[in-house]
């Protein structure tokens, strides 16, 4: 069972935000379940604290949380789920980058970990939560 990561979630383990420590023990089970995944969205959004890409890969990696590159079909599916998201009038709350992190877990992962904000459910709603 393959997890990809939201930045919603890694944020809040990195800062050891309130609830961090539930998210840890949840991520320790879904990694004995298989792969934990970061797509170059949540890497570049959780990579500021690092000083350099090396030493944040090396870091995700010791914790046994892998980098894995957007697919083709995981862009594709981001953008038409975004404009279909823009043109029933959804807000610009949520950009691209939120479509593409769920898009790769819907075609890459077999769930998103993830801090529920609501569009996920509606816009991806074959996509199992880790919540």
């Amino acid at each position: 069972m393959r997890t990809a990561l939201d930045s919603s979630v890694v944020i809040q383990l990195q800062r050891r935000q309130p609830g961090w420590e539930k998210w840890r023990d949840k991520l320790t089970r879904a990694a004995a379940e298989g792969p934990l995944l970061l797509c170059p969205v949540v890497f570049a959004e959780c990579s500021a604290g690092f000083p350099s890409a090396e030493i944040t890969l090396r870091e995700f990696e010791s914790i046994q949380v892998h980098f894995d590159p957007i697919s083709p079909a995981s862009a594709y599916l981001a953008g038409q789920t975004f404009l279909r998201y823009r043109r029933e009038g959804g807000p610009r709350e949520h950009l691209i980058p939120d479509f593409l992190i769920a898009a790769h877990a819907s075609v890459q992962a077999d769930r998103l970990a993830a801090i529920d904000r609501g569009y996920l459910r509606r816009y991806f709603p074959h996509l199992p939560l880790l919540t």
